[in-house]
């Protein structure tokens, strides 16, 4: 099986390196998906990503490992297409329900200028409801090691910096695997790591 990583938005490829390397050494073979939010629609990156993603079903069987909006591009790809499933998704951190930072985000002329339709798309409801659900077997990794009480924007709730533990959620409360880890460099700890690995092997 080959594993194909996405990283998240304003991020590259190179986020994902480390956990690149620890996957072939635990004996995958490993591809990257790479695209920029500031020069490309999130509708054509999803159109790039169905691309790959027949290719790359064509040679053999295959899961996924995304980071954040990568899940999104990941969910939006496969939905609505003949492209035969990959064997396993495991999600990091992404927000499958309307995150509650991305409308403050949006007001800020730097990330509007950077993110283009990929982040209007987190500010919009029915981007979210539009969204196909995923069939292939999941996990969804959450960060809990965001700040909570009076001063966070979350509240109470168990959160990665970025995204609420709620925000992850998609069907099944089980397959969320919660991490006491931060949204942007979840990808790096050895926890997160152990439990990708783990969730790409049950379906080795």
């Amino acid at each position: 099986m080959k594993i194909l990583l996405i990283h998240g938005l304003s991020r590259t490829p190179l986020s994902l390196l480390t956990l690149e390397w620890h996957l072939q050494q635990t004996g995958w073979e490993t591809e990257q998906f790479g695209y920029i939010a500031l020069t490309e629609t999130f509708d054509r990156i999803v159109e790039r990503l169905r691309v790959s993603l027949r290719a790359l079903a064509s040679q053999r069987s295959y899961g996924i490992v995304a980071h954040s909006m990568g899940g999104l591009l990941t969910r939006s790809a496969l939905g609505f297409s003949s492209i035969e499933l990959p064997k396993h998704i495991v999600m990091l951190g992404t927000p499958n329900q309307p995150p509650r930072l991305a409308p403050y985000a949006w007001r800020l002329p730097p990330f509007r200028w950077w993110t283009g339709q990929c982040g209007l798309n987190l500010t919009n409801p029915g981007f979210f409801a539009s969204l196909p659900l995923i069939e292939s077997n999941y996990t969804i990794v959450a960060g809990t090691g965001g700040p909570r009480g009076f001063w966070s924007p979350f509240g109470d709730e168990p959160n990665d910096g970025i995204v609420a533990l709620s925000e992850t959620q998609l069907g099944e409360p089980s397959r969320v695997v919660q991490l006491p880890v931060m949204h942007t460099f979840m990808m790096n700890d050895s926890r997160v790591q152990k439990t990708v690995v783990q969730a790409l092997g049950k379906e080795d």
